[in-house]
């Protein structure tokens, strides 16, 4: 069984910054994307970024050149380095793993980490 979890969230000051981790456990063939999304009260959630099994990776324009994503193969994790944090950023980050077992490909999805930006 496949087990995501999130750490590393919390308060930053606008302007500060923040890493969030994300692991996944279990029985792992291949990732083949693992990618962090967040979530506000009301909202739908939405995409910040991802990076492929081959390792590419992509942003979404509201994050473009202030946070990075990187990974760790070898561990099945990924991280996302939050620079110049705005309190837009604040939410719930998710991480999704999507696994390829070969007769099928799962997403899988933490629970969350709140990280709060405060002005």
């Amino acid at each position: 069984q496949v087990q995501v979890m999130e750490s590393g969230g919390g308060l930053v000051q606008a302007g500060g910054s923040l890493r969030l981790t994300c692991v996944a456990s279990g029985g792992i063939p291949s990732i083949t994307l693992m990618a962090w999304h967040r979530q506000v009260p009301g909202k739908q959630r939405e995409s910040v970024a991802g990076i492929t099994g081959g390792g590419r990776t992509y942003y979404s324009d509201a994050v473009k050149g202030r946070f990075t994503i990187s990974r760790d193969k070898a561990k099945n994790t990924v991280y996302l380095q939050m620079n110049g944090a705005k309190p837009e950023d604040s939410g719930v980050y998710y991480c999704q793993v999507n696994v390829d077992h070969d007769v099928a490909v799962q997403d899988y999805w933490g629970q969350g980490t709140q990280v709060t930006v405060s002005s």
